[in-house]
């Protein structure tokens, strides 16, 4: 038997039906925010992650997808969703038309690393980017954004901030950053050695203990801000603050690239391990002049879908009946049931049977597709133009005229 890679997976019902249901949830927010949708490539070449995620990240060094293809170009599969709505960005030749632009995006990314808990080779985002809008509100509406949408999931999260400021803030704290790691250079990792030299904000986000621990004295970045970035700083949590957003400001919080500056948040949760991030992003206003475009302001964000399902579907009970289930009790009445659900099919979402059966045996199978109403037709009703109807939410069941049904389903299904 062949099976599914390890670490792809597949999504099949009712599993995609709660996927179905998140992605329109985040859909319907992030269009009440001005947001568009945009579809980019799954395949793109190395060299757009290598300069837009880094040399000396994990994600280019050990975890893409890479491969060259049969016209020798070097390429990879998406490892995440920016660099590749920023080149289309720049392609499309927007950076230099001006205008705000705002895109959201979802689908699958691929990363080479150990499969675990809401964590996959194939895994899903949903994200958004917004170009060439400076101020905060926007910033902060992308974190209301993200609020919103996980208010409308049911999802408890704690928000986390902090501000990378702007370039001359960057290189200042750099410079404190580096001293600090040339002071605990014998205690440092090996890679924390490698990062200090390529991108040292990288080391803030090392995963090895003993690393953590000297790093709970390192300085932190929001000491070195100027006033500009102070002030856009303080305007962003007054907005939060005036929104109702509960958010905690977490000084170690960094995007180790040179690109990223000011904003930078997180979303997370405790119901997939401790504080697991589920959603996370910020100001880049560097990022399109770095890809090869003109200089234009960026913000966005990206968040993981399987880390999201992991999380409701650990809580979520049988979902709500819908649709309907017809079928007939005899063979003579097949082809009637069948015309009937073509047409009510122009409206509504209908499940026939091809099979005559007895009333119960109806009843089980539209119970089983957790229809919320079953239509059968016997010989009796196939005579005399009706139909026997029954909700089976309500347990209420009628007998119809079949020029009745449309309006009567439509009533009950509330469409």
């Amino acid at each position: 038997m062949i099976s599914a890679l390890r670490g792809m997976k597949d999504v099949l019902p009712p599993q995609s039906g709660l996927y179905e249901r998140i992605i329109k949830i985040c859909e319907e927010v992030a269009k009440n925010y001005g947001y568009e949708f945009v579809l980019s490539p799954h395949l793109e070449q190395t060299a757009l992650f290598r300069r837009s995620v880094g040399e000396s990240s994990d994600i280019v060094g050990k975890e893409m997808y890479q491969f060259e293809d049969k016209g020798g170009n070097d390429v990879c599969l998406r490892p995440e969703g920016t660099a590749g709505v920023v080149r289309a960005f720049i392609e499309a030749k927007f950076d230099r038309a001006g205008g705000v632009r705002r895109y959201f995006y979802h689908g699958s990314m691929f990363r080479y690393e150990r499969p675990q808990k809401g964590r996959l080779r194939e895994f899903h985002q949903f994200g958004c980017e917004c170009f060439n809008e400076p101020s905060v509100y926007e910033d902060a509406s992308v974190i209301l954004m993200i609020n919103e949408i996980f208010s409308r999931l049911g999802i408890k999260t704690k928000l986390l901030i902090n501000s990378l400021g702007d370039a001359a803030s960057m290189g200042a704290y750099r410079q404190k950053l580096v001293k600090f790691l040339d002071e605990h250079e014998g205690q440092i990792c090996e890679d924390c050695k490698r990062r200090k030299l390529t991108n040292p904000i990288r080391v803030l986000d090392c995963k090895i203990e003993s690393c953590q621990k000297i790093y709970e004295n390192a300085p932190l970045i929001i000491g070195s801000l100027n006033d500009e970035c102070a002030g856009e700083f303080k305007k962003l949590q007054e907005i939060l603050s005036g929104n109702g957003v509960e958010f905690e400001i977490d000084p170690k919080l960094v995007r180790g690239l040179d690109y990223y500056c000011k904003t930078a948040f997180e979303f997370v949760s405790n119901e997939i391990g401790a504080k697991s991030a589920v959603a996370g992003g910020g100001r880049y206003d560097r990022l399109v002049e770095y890809l090869g475009g003109k200089a234009s302001y960026g913000v966005g964000f990206a968040m993981g879908i399987e880390r999201i399902m992991e999380i409701l579907g650990g809580r979520e009970s049988q979902s709500a009946r819908s649709g309907v289930y017809i079928g007939a009790m005899d063979a003579d009445g097949v082809d009637a049931v069948y015309k009937i659900a073509i047409n009510l099919r122009k409206s509504l979402p209908v499940l026939v049977s091809y099979e005559p059966k007895k009333l119960q045996k109806h009843l089980n199978a539209a119970d089983n597709a957790n229809a919320r109403i079953c239509l059968c037709v016997g010989e009796d009703e196939l005579k005399s133009g009706k139909i026997w109807l029954k909700d089976l939410s309500e347990k209420a069941e009628k007998m119809l005229d079949l020029v009745d049904l449309g309006t009567e389903l439509k009533r009950i299904l509330n469409v």
